[in-house]
């Protein structure tokens, strides 16, 4: 009489969703924020730091009009 052997296959990777939709959900709304903080910053600085920095007021003034989903 042949032994039998008991086969448990192995427990499957968890199925994550799609990479894309998990970092739009978590990641995207708070990379928006940061930027629309960083221009509203950037619009409040005076133009003695704007020359250390090497920046114009037409510079700030372009980075500004931007919409805070543009990089």
């Amino acid at each position: 009489m042949a032994a039998r052997i008991a086969f448990t296959p192995a427990p499957l990777p968890r199925r994550q969703s799609f990479p894309f939709i998990v970092w739009v959900r978590s990641r995207l709304p708070a990379r928006w924020y940061d930027r629309h903080l960083q221009r509203r910053d950037l619009r409040e600085i005076d133009d003695h730091l704007l020359r250390d920095l090497g920046l114009t007021r037409e510079d700030v003034r372009r980075e500004c009009a931007k919409s805070f989903w543009q990089a």
